[in-house]
């Protein structure tokens, strides 16, 4: 069983025992042993975040406002999720580590789950720009302990590589704010890795910050990047798969011309024009494209799926029928479209919300799996 250890530094402003009963929570459900300590000071921080990786030790460390216990996340290495329970958009980290922000106390169960899923399977990070947010973790599927009999324990690697395990491209949503992260598609990507997929999870810079131009830049060149990858993958199997507003992401890119044998939506904003005109996520469309739709049509035009079509790839499109009704609308009027436009589209509707999705133990995600298996295996 893991280890998962929680750091809450000095003069951090939340209330002790809801950090508590949010922490408590995830290690149950994760199934770790876990421990909260709320560190005296900066050197009590430092001596607990020196555990992180020890013996299959998760830890997650909540520095709070002092400077001495700030300044540590630029030069404590090694594998420690940082969380600052505000938005923090220019924090350094040291060699190793991650740092999430701006999620509230909510954020201390997406930090326990990242600190865990992240030593649970080997993954490499890959940049594919000189940006901070221009990369993508690659995980590999393991090989099988017993390599069929005609070959050699030696010529294993081989094997691998001869055959090149299909891949799933995975593109996180979050209404293209720059407070999610690839993070929330750790779980799928230790799934996928489970079922023979070589993963590329990628992250690509966010609208909020840098523009809608360089969030559609990155997907494309984050896919583009594949192809220069020294792994056993399958360049002719690709799924590039989108949750929420990665789906839209994923989508445009396979529109754009990407090489792509699949593109699936999770729960994807798929009509960007009705989505603005409906104020979908507090306005995040317009927030993300810079325009409301009646303003910016070309715009809209290249960036909404519904818009795009015929994407002239196939489709699978997926959505929990306990979502937001206007992300069923928009599923079910996207596939009707892009059937009527000649595309090959499949379309599943079960139950669950908008996480259920992008959650393993969901059945609306095992079926989405094993729909994504049965096309590119």
């Amino acid at each position: 069983m893991m280890d998962a250890v929680v750091v809450v530094g000095p003069g951090l402003v939340a209330d002790p025992a809801l950090l508590g009963e949010a922490a408590e929570r995830e290690f149950a459900a994760l199934g770790v042993r876990g421990t909260i300590v709320h560190a005296r000071d900066a050197a009590e921080v430092l001596s607990c975040t020196a555990r992180a990786g020890d013996s299959g030790t998760a830890v997650v460390a909540v520095p709070g406002p002092t400077p001495q216990a700030r300044e540590l996340m630029g030069r404590a290495a090694g594998p420690v999720v940082w969380l600052d329970l505000a938005r923090a958009d220019d924090t350094e980290v040291g060699e190793g580590a991650a740092h999430l922000h701006g999620r509230g106390v909510e954020g201390l169960t997406w930090a326990i789950r990242h600190a865990v899923h992240r030593l649970s399977h080997p993954r490499r990070r890959v940049p594919y720009g000189d940006h901070r947010d221009q990369w993508a973790d690659l995980y590999l599927p393991t090989l099988p302990a017993d390599p069929p009999a005609a070959v050699s324990a030696g010529d294993s690697a081989g094997m691998a590589a001869s055959a090149g395990a299909p891949v799933a491209v995975l593109v996180h949503g979050g209404n293209w704010r720059a407070v999610w992260a690839a993070d929330l598609m750790d779980a799928l990507a230790l799934d996928l890795v489970g079922r023979g997929f070589a993963v590329w999870n990628l992250e690509y810079r966010r609208p909020d910050p840098h523009g809608w131009q360089a969030a559609t830049d990155d997907v494309a060149a984050g896919l583009d990047a594949l192809a220069g990858v020294d792994a056993p993958v399958d360049l002719d199997r690709v799924a590039v798969v989108g949750h929420s507003a990665g789906a839209q992401l994923a989508l445009r890119a396979a529109a754009d011309g990407a090489r792509v044998s699949l593109a699936v939506s999770l729960a994807g904003i798929l009509d960007l024009v009705e989505a603005d005109r409906r104020w979908l996520g507090s306005g995040a469309v317009a927030a993300a494209l810079g325009t409301r739709a009646d303003a910016g049509s070309r715009l809209y035009g290249s960036a909404s799926p519904l818009l795009r079509l015929p994407l002239k790839v196939r489709q699978l499109v997926v959505q929990g029928s306990g979502d937001e009704l206007d992300l069923v609308d928009f599923g079910r009027r996207y596939a009707r479209a892009a059937r009527e436009a000649g595309d090959d589209v499949t379309y599943l509707e079960m139950s669950g919300d908008h996480f259920a999705v992008i959650d393993p133990r969901a059945p609306i995600w095992r079926t989405t799996a094993l729909a994504i298996t049965e096309t590119l295996h």
